[in-house]
Protein backbone atom coordinates (compact mmCIF):
# COMPACT_ATOMS: atom_id res chain seq x y z
CA UNK A 1 0.00 0.00 0.00
CA UNK A 2 2.97 2.48 0.58
CA UNK A 3 4.32 2.14 -2.81
CA UNK A 4 1.06 1.99 -4.83
CA UNK A 5 0.49 5.59 -2.25
CA UNK A 6 3.77 6.55 -3.80
CA UNK A 7 3.23 5.57 -7.34
CA UNK A 8 -0.09 7.55 -7.00
CA UNK A 9 1.36 10.54 -5.21
CA UNK A 10 3.91 10.85 -7.67
CA UNK A 11 1.39 10.99 -10.53
CA UNK A 12 -0.74 13.12 -8.65
CA UNK A 13 2.37 15.40 -7.92
CA UNK A 14 2.88 15.66 -11.87
CA UNK A 15 -0.78 16.40 -12.65
CA UNK A 16 -0.54 19.49 -9.84
CA UNK A 17 2.72 20.99 -11.19
CA UNK A 18 1.32 21.11 -14.83
CA UNK A 19 -1.69 22.84 -13.19
CA UNK A 20 0.39 25.54 -11.23
CA UNK A 21 2.72 25.51 -14.08
CA UNK A 22 1.35 29.06 -16.36
CA UNK A 23 4.40 28.43 -18.76
CA UNK A 24 3.39 24.73 -19.52
CA UNK A 25 0.54 26.01 -20.08
CA UNK A 26 1.03 28.88 -22.91
CA UNK A 27 3.21 26.59 -24.81
CA UNK A 28 0.93 23.86 -25.13
CA UNK A 29 -1.73 26.94 -26.27
CA UNK A 30 0.50 28.97 -28.64
CA UNK A 31 0.26 28.32 -32.12
CA UNK A 32 1.59 30.15 -35.65
CA UNK A 33 0.29 29.94 -38.61
CA UNK A 34 2.05 27.04 -40.90
CA UNK A 35 2.20 28.70 -44.40
CA UNK A 36 3.58 31.84 -42.46
CA UNK A 37 6.17 30.00 -40.76
CA UNK A 38 7.11 28.38 -44.13
CA UNK A 39 7.47 31.50 -46.16
CA UNK A 40 9.62 33.46 -43.68
CA UNK A 41 11.44 29.70 -43.57
CA UNK A 42 11.97 30.95 -47.28
CA UNK A 43 13.55 33.54 -46.50
CA UNK A 44 16.13 32.39 -44.15
CA UNK A 45 16.90 29.02 -45.69
CA UNK A 46 20.17 30.21 -46.64
CA UNK A 47 21.03 30.88 -43.01
CA UNK A 48 19.59 27.59 -41.96
CA UNK A 49 21.38 25.85 -44.50
CA UNK A 50 18.08 24.58 -46.54
CA UNK A 51 17.61 24.32 -50.33
CA UNK A 52 14.57 23.96 -51.89
CA UNK A 53 14.65 20.66 -52.25
CA UNK A 54 14.11 20.06 -48.51
CA UNK A 55 11.59 22.97 -48.96
CA UNK A 56 9.65 21.07 -50.97
CA UNK A 57 9.51 18.25 -49.00
CA UNK A 58 8.44 20.17 -45.76
CA UNK A 59 5.59 21.81 -47.78
CA UNK A 60 4.54 18.35 -48.35
CA UNK A 61 5.05 17.30 -44.54
CA UNK A 62 2.69 20.82 -43.44
CA UNK A 63 0.28 19.66 -45.43
CA UNK A 64 -0.73 16.56 -43.47
CA UNK A 65 -1.36 18.92 -40.58
CA UNK A 66 -5.11 18.88 -40.03
CA UNK A 67 -5.14 22.80 -39.64
CA UNK A 68 -3.27 26.27 -40.63
CA UNK A 69 -3.10 26.67 -36.61
CA UNK A 70 -0.12 24.63 -35.52
CA UNK A 71 -0.06 23.94 -31.82
CA UNK A 72 0.07 21.69 -29.62
CA UNK A 73 -3.42 20.97 -28.85
CA UNK A 74 -4.27 19.98 -32.63
CA UNK A 75 -1.28 17.70 -32.92
CA UNK A 76 2.17 18.23 -34.05
CA UNK A 77 2.67 14.63 -35.48
CA UNK A 78 2.24 14.00 -38.67
CA UNK A 79 2.81 10.00 -39.74
CA UNK A 80 2.06 10.09 -44.00
CA UNK A 81 3.55 6.89 -46.02
CA UNK A 82 6.61 7.40 -47.67
CA UNK A 83 3.85 6.85 -50.85
CA UNK A 84 1.84 9.59 -49.62
CA UNK A 85 4.65 11.88 -49.18
CA UNK A 86 6.45 11.39 -52.36
CA UNK A 87 2.74 12.27 -54.11
CA UNK A 88 2.34 15.43 -52.90
CA UNK A 89 6.36 16.19 -53.27
CA UNK A 90 5.32 16.00 -57.18
CA UNK A 91 6.51 12.29 -57.15
CA UNK A 92 9.76 13.07 -55.63
CA UNK A 93 11.85 9.23 -55.15
CA UNK A 94 12.05 7.99 -52.05
CA UNK A 95 15.71 7.78 -51.68
CA UNK A 96 15.49 11.76 -52.40
CA UNK A 97 12.97 11.95 -49.68
CA UNK A 98 14.66 10.44 -47.01
CA UNK A 99 17.89 12.12 -47.76
CA UNK A 100 15.93 15.97 -47.48
CA UNK A 101 13.95 14.52 -44.22
CA UNK A 102 17.30 13.86 -43.02
CA UNK A 103 18.59 17.28 -43.62
CA UNK A 104 15.51 18.97 -42.36
CA UNK A 105 15.61 16.38 -38.87
CA UNK A 106 19.47 17.77 -39.30
CA UNK A 107 18.85 21.45 -39.14
CA UNK A 108 16.20 21.14 -36.55
CA UNK A 109 13.09 21.75 -38.20
CA UNK A 110 11.30 18.27 -37.55
CA UNK A 111 12.27 15.52 -35.15
CA UNK A 112 11.32 11.82 -35.22
CA UNK A 113 9.14 10.44 -33.14
CA UNK A 114 9.43 6.84 -33.98
CA UNK A 115 7.57 3.94 -32.87
CA UNK A 116 8.73 0.64 -31.28
CA UNK A 117 8.36 -0.89 -35.24
CA UNK A 118 9.47 2.32 -36.35
CA UNK A 119 6.62 2.69 -38.70
CA UNK A 120 4.47 5.83 -38.71
CA UNK A 121 0.88 5.26 -37.77
CA UNK A 122 -1.17 7.15 -35.12
CA UNK A 123 -3.70 5.34 -32.02
CA UNK A 124 -7.10 6.67 -32.78
CA UNK A 125 -10.67 7.05 -30.67
CA UNK A 126 -13.97 5.61 -31.17
CA UNK A 127 -14.60 8.93 -32.87
CA UNK A 128 -11.76 8.87 -35.20
CA UNK A 129 -9.63 11.52 -32.86
CA UNK A 130 -5.71 10.89 -32.49
CA UNK A 131 -4.23 9.73 -29.04
CA UNK A 132 -0.76 9.05 -30.10
CA UNK A 133 0.85 9.39 -33.18
CA UNK A 134 4.27 8.51 -34.23
CA UNK A 135 6.29 10.01 -37.20
CA UNK A 136 7.74 13.35 -37.66
CA UNK A 137 6.84 15.96 -34.90
CA UNK A 138 6.79 19.84 -35.68
CA UNK A 139 7.55 21.08 -32.09
CA UNK A 140 11.80 22.48 -33.14
CA UNK A 141 9.98 24.22 -35.74
CA UNK A 142 7.05 25.75 -33.01
CA UNK A 143 9.89 25.98 -30.77
CA UNK A 144 12.06 28.00 -32.77
CA UNK A 145 9.01 30.22 -34.74
CA UNK A 146 10.23 33.36 -33.07
CA UNK A 147 14.19 32.60 -33.86
CA UNK A 148 12.98 32.18 -37.64
CA UNK A 149 10.91 35.03 -37.64
CA UNK A 150 13.80 37.35 -36.45
CA UNK A 151 16.16 35.78 -39.23
CA UNK A 152 13.91 36.44 -41.81
CA UNK A 153 12.80 40.16 -40.91
CA UNK A 154 16.40 40.65 -40.79
CA UNK A 155 17.13 39.03 -43.96
CA UNK A 156 14.44 41.53 -45.74
CA UNK A 157 15.40 44.31 -43.84
CA UNK A 158 19.27 44.14 -45.68
CA UNK A 159 17.53 43.10 -49.24
CA UNK A 160 15.13 46.18 -48.66
CA UNK A 161 18.61 48.19 -47.75
CA UNK A 162 20.41 46.63 -50.27
CA UNK A 163 18.04 47.63 -53.00
CA UNK A 164 17.69 51.18 -51.83
CA UNK A 165 21.24 51.84 -51.69
CA UNK A 166 21.60 50.12 -55.08
CA UNK A 167 19.02 52.68 -56.79
CA UNK A 168 21.05 55.61 -54.69
CA UNK A 169 24.47 54.78 -56.40
CA UNK A 170 22.60 54.16 -59.74
CA UNK A 171 20.42 57.71 -59.58
CA UNK A 172 24.24 59.62 -58.21
CA UNK A 173 25.87 57.59 -61.34
CA UNK A 174 23.24 58.78 -64.03
CA UNK A 175 23.89 62.83 -62.65
CA UNK A 176 27.81 62.84 -63.00
CA UNK A 177 27.63 61.36 -66.11
CA UNK A 178 25.19 63.66 -67.42
CA UNK A 179 27.04 66.37 -65.29
CA UNK A 180 30.42 65.51 -67.52
CA UNK A 181 27.87 65.11 -70.85
CA UNK A 182 26.47 68.62 -70.54
CA UNK A 183 29.41 70.54 -69.92
CA UNK A 184 31.25 68.61 -73.10
CA UNK A 185 28.71 70.45 -74.92
CA UNK A 186 30.61 73.73 -75.07
CA UNK A 187 33.16 74.72 -77.71
CA UNK A 188 35.60 75.52 -74.87
CA UNK A 189 38.13 73.57 -73.27
CA UNK A 190 37.70 71.32 -69.99
CA UNK A 191 39.01 73.56 -67.00
CA UNK A 192 41.74 71.70 -65.61
CA UNK A 193 41.61 69.35 -62.92
CA UNK A 194 38.24 68.16 -64.57
CA UNK A 195 39.92 65.20 -66.81
CA UNK A 196 40.91 63.67 -64.15
CA UNK A 197 37.58 63.91 -62.73
CA UNK A 198 36.00 61.90 -65.50
CA UNK A 199 39.20 59.22 -65.15
CA UNK A 200 38.26 58.89 -61.64
CA UNK A 201 34.77 58.56 -62.18
CA UNK A 202 35.02 56.16 -64.93
CA UNK A 203 37.29 53.79 -62.30
CA UNK A 204 34.52 53.49 -60.06
CA UNK A 205 32.29 53.03 -62.11
CA UNK A 206 34.22 49.95 -64.55
CA UNK A 207 34.81 48.27 -61.29
CA UNK A 208 30.95 48.13 -59.78
CA UNK A 209 29.98 44.18 -59.16
CA UNK A 210 27.06 42.83 -60.96
CA UNK A 211 26.42 41.43 -57.34
CA UNK A 212 27.86 44.04 -54.68
CA UNK A 213 27.71 43.26 -51.39
CA UNK A 214 25.98 46.25 -49.18
CA UNK A 215 29.19 46.97 -48.05
CA UNK A 216 30.93 47.20 -51.11
CA UNK A 217 27.80 49.47 -52.56
CA UNK A 218 28.73 52.13 -49.11
CA UNK A 219 32.29 52.20 -50.60
CA UNK A 220 31.29 52.82 -54.18
CA UNK A 221 28.39 56.03 -53.40
CA UNK A 222 31.22 57.42 -50.70
CA UNK A 223 33.66 57.36 -54.02
CA UNK A 224 30.97 58.60 -56.15
CA UNK A 225 29.34 61.50 -53.55
CA UNK A 226 33.18 62.81 -53.37
CA UNK A 227 33.68 63.09 -57.50
CA UNK A 228 29.93 64.68 -57.29
CA UNK A 229 31.07 67.07 -54.81
CA UNK A 230 34.32 68.24 -56.74
CA UNK A 231 32.27 68.28 -59.92
CA UNK A 232 29.85 70.71 -58.27
CA UNK A 233 32.96 72.67 -57.25
CA UNK A 234 34.53 73.42 -60.82
CA UNK A 235 31.27 73.58 -62.30
CA UNK A 236 30.60 76.55 -59.77
CA UNK A 237 34.06 77.58 -60.13
CA UNK A 238 33.12 77.96 -64.06
CA UNK A 239 29.91 79.66 -63.75
CA UNK A 240 28.18 76.71 -65.54
CA UNK A 241 24.46 75.82 -64.77
CA UNK A 242 23.92 72.89 -66.70
CA UNK A 243 20.15 73.68 -68.10
CA UNK A 244 18.90 69.75 -67.86
CA UNK A 245 15.44 71.02 -69.77
CA UNK A 246 17.59 71.19 -73.58
CA UNK A 247 16.41 68.37 -75.93
CA UNK A 248 18.78 65.44 -77.29
CA UNK A 249 18.35 66.85 -80.59
CA UNK A 250 19.42 69.66 -79.78
CA UNK A 251 22.53 68.93 -78.11
CA UNK A 252 23.30 66.67 -80.72
CA UNK A 253 23.00 69.61 -83.35
CA UNK A 254 25.55 71.62 -81.43
CA UNK A 255 28.18 68.87 -81.56
CA UNK A 256 27.58 68.39 -85.49
CA UNK A 257 28.42 72.21 -85.89
CA UNK A 258 31.12 72.17 -83.39
CA UNK A 259 32.83 69.23 -85.11
CA UNK A 260 33.76 68.87 -88.59
CA UNK A 261 31.39 66.45 -90.68
CA UNK A 262 34.39 64.54 -91.81
CA UNK A 263 37.58 63.69 -91.11
CA UNK A 264 39.40 64.76 -94.20
CA UNK A 265 37.86 67.77 -95.23
CA UNK A 266 40.36 70.48 -95.32
CA UNK A 267 39.88 74.02 -94.26
CA UNK A 268 39.07 75.44 -97.35
CA UNK A 269 35.91 73.21 -97.50
CA UNK A 270 37.62 70.71 -99.71
CA UNK A 271 37.53 67.37 -100.05
CA UNK A 272 40.62 65.63 -100.22
CA UNK A 273 40.85 62.42 -103.40
CA UNK A 274 40.77 59.47 -101.91
CA UNK A 275 42.23 57.81 -105.38
CA UNK A 276 45.76 55.95 -105.14
CA UNK A 277 48.41 58.05 -107.22
CA UNK A 278 49.68 56.03 -109.89
CA UNK A 279 53.22 57.27 -110.05
CA UNK A 280 54.13 58.70 -106.21
CA UNK A 281 57.64 58.11 -104.68
CA UNK A 282 58.48 59.27 -101.15
CA UNK A 283 61.35 61.13 -100.59
CA UNK A 284 63.83 58.92 -98.54
CA UNK A 285 65.32 62.12 -96.82
CA UNK A 286 62.05 63.95 -96.36
CA UNK A 287 61.07 60.38 -94.66
CA UNK A 288 63.90 60.61 -92.49
CA UNK A 289 63.37 64.36 -91.23
CA UNK A 290 59.73 63.89 -90.35
CA UNK A 291 58.79 62.83 -87.15
CA UNK A 292 55.88 59.79 -86.35
CA UNK A 293 52.81 60.04 -84.79
CA UNK A 294 53.40 58.71 -81.01
CA UNK A 295 49.52 57.20 -80.86
CA UNK A 296 50.79 54.96 -77.91
CA UNK A 297 50.61 58.48 -75.75
CA UNK A 298 47.48 59.62 -76.76
CA UNK A 299 45.58 56.11 -77.21
CA UNK A 300 45.18 53.00 -75.77
CA UNK A 301 45.58 49.48 -77.28
CA UNK A 302 42.34 48.46 -75.57
CA UNK A 303 40.56 51.64 -77.18
CA UNK A 304 41.83 50.71 -80.64
CA UNK A 305 40.68 47.33 -80.92
CA UNK A 306 37.34 48.19 -79.19
CA UNK A 307 36.61 50.61 -81.89
CA UNK A 308 38.58 48.18 -84.71
CA UNK A 309 37.27 44.70 -83.09
CA UNK A 310 37.54 43.11 -86.81
CA UNK A 311 41.51 43.07 -86.53
CA UNK A 312 41.23 40.60 -83.68
CA UNK A 313 40.65 37.94 -86.34
CA UNK A 314 44.32 38.34 -88.31
CA UNK A 315 45.68 37.78 -84.91
CA UNK A 316 46.75 34.37 -84.28
CA UNK A 317 46.73 34.30 -80.66
CA UNK A 318 45.20 37.06 -80.52
CA UNK A 319 46.89 40.66 -79.97
CA UNK A 320 47.27 42.23 -76.67
CA UNK A 321 50.25 43.91 -77.55
CA UNK A 322 51.11 47.09 -79.90
CA UNK A 323 53.58 44.81 -81.79
CA UNK A 324 50.57 41.98 -82.39
CA UNK A 325 48.80 44.79 -83.82
CA UNK A 326 51.44 45.68 -86.15
CA UNK A 327 52.08 42.13 -87.54
CA UNK A 328 48.20 41.54 -87.89
CA UNK A 329 48.14 44.82 -89.83
CA UNK A 330 50.95 44.13 -92.33
CA UNK A 331 48.51 40.86 -93.07
CA UNK A 332 45.81 43.20 -93.63
CA UNK A 333 47.19 45.44 -95.96
CA UNK A 334 48.57 42.70 -98.40
CA UNK A 335 44.81 41.87 -98.05
CA UNK A 336 42.83 44.79 -99.02
CA UNK A 337 44.89 45.98 -101.83
CA UNK A 338 47.64 48.46 -100.11
CA UNK A 339 51.27 48.39 -102.07
CA UNK A 340 54.04 48.26 -100.91
CA UNK A 341 55.15 51.47 -101.25
CA UNK A 342 51.80 53.12 -99.57
CA UNK A 343 52.68 51.20 -96.82
CA UNK A 344 56.59 52.27 -96.45
CA UNK A 345 55.30 55.65 -96.47
CA UNK A 346 52.61 55.58 -93.92
CA UNK A 347 55.28 53.74 -91.95
CA UNK A 348 57.80 56.99 -92.55
CA UNK A 349 55.43 59.88 -92.20
CA UNK A 350 53.05 57.90 -88.84
CA UNK A 351 55.13 55.50 -87.49
CA UNK A 352 54.64 51.62 -86.48
CA UNK A 353 51.62 52.25 -84.19
CA UNK A 354 49.98 54.78 -86.00
CA UNK A 355 50.23 53.11 -89.20
CA UNK A 356 48.78 49.60 -87.71
CA UNK A 357 45.92 51.28 -86.07
CA UNK A 358 45.04 53.24 -89.42
CA UNK A 359 44.91 49.66 -91.22
CA UNK A 360 42.98 48.54 -88.10
CA UNK A 361 39.80 51.24 -89.14
CA UNK A 362 39.98 50.73 -92.83
CA UNK A 363 39.46 47.11 -92.48
CA UNK A 364 36.58 48.01 -90.21
CA UNK A 365 35.53 50.55 -92.24
CA UNK A 366 35.80 48.51 -95.42
CA UNK A 367 32.27 48.38 -96.66
CA UNK A 368 32.43 52.26 -97.29
CA UNK A 369 35.79 52.53 -98.44
CA UNK A 370 36.23 52.15 -102.27
CA UNK A 371 40.04 52.44 -102.78
CA UNK A 372 42.02 51.34 -98.99
CA UNK A 373 45.52 52.02 -100.75
CA UNK A 374 44.16 55.66 -101.68
CA UNK A 375 42.79 55.85 -98.48
CA UNK A 376 46.17 55.25 -96.73
CA UNK A 377 47.69 57.70 -99.00
CA UNK A 378 45.33 60.28 -98.08
CA UNK A 379 46.22 60.07 -94.42
CA UNK A 380 49.85 60.29 -95.05
CA UNK A 381 49.63 63.23 -96.66
CA UNK A 382 47.83 64.84 -94.01
CA UNK A 383 50.40 63.10 -91.80
CA UNK A 384 53.16 64.94 -93.81
CA UNK A 385 50.86 68.33 -94.02
CA UNK A 386 50.71 67.73 -90.13
CA UNK A 387 47.21 67.96 -90.14
CA UNK A 388 46.67 64.35 -89.43
CA UNK A 389 45.27 63.21 -85.15
CA UNK A 390 44.66 59.23 -85.07
CA UNK A 391 42.83 59.89 -82.31
CA UNK A 392 40.21 61.81 -84.44
CA UNK A 393 39.99 59.39 -86.80
CA UNK A 394 39.18 56.87 -84.01
CA UNK A 395 36.52 59.17 -82.05
CA UNK A 396 34.92 59.81 -85.74
CA UNK A 397 33.75 56.61 -85.31
CA UNK A 398 31.80 57.71 -81.44
CA UNK A 399 30.54 60.64 -83.49
CA UNK A 400 29.03 58.66 -86.28
CA UNK A 401 27.44 56.32 -84.33
CA UNK A 402 25.77 58.74 -81.89
CA UNK A 403 28.17 59.01 -78.86
CA UNK A 404 29.27 62.66 -79.49
CA UNK A 405 29.91 63.77 -75.55
CA UNK A 406 32.11 60.96 -75.19
CA UNK A 407 33.82 61.41 -78.40
CA UNK A 408 34.32 64.85 -77.03
CA UNK A 409 35.24 64.01 -73.71
CA UNK A 410 38.29 61.54 -75.44
CA UNK A 411 39.50 64.30 -77.62
CA UNK A 412 40.20 66.54 -74.93
CA UNK A 413 41.66 64.00 -72.98
CA UNK A 414 44.17 63.52 -75.77
CA UNK A 415 44.74 66.83 -75.81
CA UNK A 416 45.96 66.75 -72.21
CA UNK A 417 48.14 63.73 -73.47
CA UNK A 418 46.31 61.25 -71.26
CA UNK A 419 45.28 57.74 -72.83
CA UNK A 420 41.31 56.72 -72.76
CA UNK A 421 40.76 53.03 -71.16
CA UNK A 422 36.61 53.67 -71.50
CA UNK A 423 35.30 56.63 -72.88
CA UNK A 424 31.49 55.78 -71.96
CA UNK A 425 30.01 57.11 -68.69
Amino acid sequence: MQILGTVTSVFRGRRNSFAQNPELQNKQGRGVNRWVIYKQLCVAKSALDLNDRCLAVLSSLLSFLPDDDMNEKTGLVVFPSNRQLSLRAHGMPESTLRRHLASLVEAGIIARKDSPTRKRYAHKDREGGVELAFGFSFAPLLDRASEIAGIADKILAEQKALKRLRDEVSVMRREIASAFSENADGSGDLIQGLEGLFVRFRGVVDTIPRRASLDELMIIKANLAAIYDELAIALKNMAIVPERSGSVAQSERQHNESLPESLFESQNGKKIDLEEPSSEETDPSISQSKSSIPVSTAISLDQVLRTCPDIREYGPNGISTWRELQDASQIVSGFLGISPSAYREALSFMGADATSTAIAWILQKLATISSPGGYLRSLTQKARAGGFSISQLLFSGMISNGNLASARIAMRLQRAGRPMSNTNP
